[in-house]
């Protein structure tokens, strides 16, 4: 081919929408090495993606418009913009999002010619399997069968593309188990908050019970561009590592720092009478939550997820948890700025209460162990202490 022919090739244009996010930023690293252009759709600027040299659109899933603008000569549409939400005080939000703005997606990409779409969905729209039976993708999803707003939208959402997906618009749809490694810039990961809430020695504790299926959040992306070149269309994709328990988790970090493991475990019911003492914590710092009553509730279901789909058509090879938990620790300590908040808070609590919350944190946990009577007098106890506390210092959260 001469020089002249070649320069007349077209570079692939690729969009990601949810680029800000802790998987869109992955998947835009992952883009940035590869031939073509990339292409970023924004709610606000980012300055963490100027070091890629992405084209930049401002819009939002929830704004048609917006999306026509964006995938305007786009080759694949990589849909990962999504509301997480554990807490269940989202549910309008979450629907109008992760449903409304997946159609809103579908709908401007066959507009605009579009021929590949990838779809992030989720495990979590899959109903739980009892005991540790393989759990594998459906063929169809049916919002009916789940509890919560964030497992409904996604199964609604995921039931759309399969529909959707056709000649002139070919939609994988993937589904990661729970994201961890490197790079969450925003601090949104609820995982990665609790590795470092470990690394500063705040969470002092393990769980007697529960677990999960982790990924390292670059094999997902990886995973997501492998759909795009090689998934079937309408078909889905389990996109997942190791199951580690709790227990298991935090004995791998424990490992990496060269520490013990921590002594004292707790139980699924003192866990669940903590939980406001917890949140109230958690939202002081300003930090994504982390054990809620939906959260505890859902490590205890069966999370025996299999990627043998993903690796037969997509050749997808997931890191495990531990290499990947290697890599998340170093990312953590060489942006310290990302515990500062953590720092601060306790820093500020020691000094303005009589007794130090955390100590008390602890004492409480460790005569939860026990489940003696006064438990839940000096949860609230604490939880009342520190609201007050907050409330004198005039924090906004």
């Amino acid at each position: 081919m001469k020089k002249s022919d070649k320069s007349a090739v077209k570079e692939p244009v690729s969009v990601v929408t949810g680029a800000r996010g802790y998987v869109g930023f992955a998947l835009v690293s992952e883009l940035s090495r590869r031939p073509g252009t990339v292409r970023a759709l924004l709610r606000r600027d980012s300055k963490e993606l100027d070091e890629f040299g992405v084209e930049k659109v401002m819009g939002d899933v929830t704004d048609y418009g917006s999306l026509e603008k964006a995938f305007d000569g786009a080759d694949t549409v990589y849909h990962v913009a999504g509301i997480v939400d554990i807490e269940g005080t989202k549910d309008r939000l979450v629907w109008a999002v992760n449903y409304e703005g997946t159609k809103n997606v579908v709908t401007a990409c066959k507009k605009c010619g579009v021929k590949n779409l990838v779809f992030v969905s989720s495990v979590d729209c899959i109903p739980p399997l009892k005991g540790n039976a393989p759990i594998r993708e459906l063929s169809s999803y049916d919002p009916s069968k789940l509890s919560d707003a964030y497992g409904k939208s996604k199964a609604a959402a995921t039931q759309y593309c399969i529909e959707q997906s056709d000649e002139n618009l070919k939609i994988c749809i993937v589904q990661p188990s729970c994201c961890i490694g490197p790079d969450d810039n925003n601090g949104t990961n609820s995982v990665c908050t609790m590795i470092q809430l470990y690394l500063s020695g705040l969470f002092p504790v393990t769980l007697r019970f529960g677990g999960y299926n982790f990924v390292d959040v670059r094999d997902v992306a990886k995973g997501m561009i492998s759909a795009a070149e090689k998934g079937r269309g309408g078909e889905c994709y389990f996109l997942c590592g190791d199951r580690l328990s709790v227990d298991e988790f935090i004995r791998t970090l424990a490992k990496i720092e060269g520490k013990n493991p921590p002594k004292i475990a707790l139980s699924k019911s003192v866990l669940l009478k903590l939980c406001p003492m917890i949140e109230v914590l958690f939202k002081a710092a300003k930090l994504p939550p982390v054990l809620t009553p939906f959260s505890i509730n859902k490590i205890c279901e069966n999370c025996n997820f299999s990627y043998e789909k993903a690796a037969k058509e997509l050749g997808y090879k997931p890191m495990s948890a531990e290499d990947s938990l290697r890599d998340t620790v170093k990312w953590i300590k060489d942006h310290p700025q990302n515990t500062k908040s953590i720092d601060e808070l306790a820093k500020n609590i020691e000094e303005s209460m009589e007794e130090s919350f955390y100590k008390e944190l602890k004492k409480a946990g460790t005569e939860a162990l026990e489940l003696n009577s006064e438990l839940e007098e000096k949860v609230a106890e604490n939880s009342m202490k520190l609201k007050e506390y907050i409330a004198s210092r005039k924090w906004r959260y």
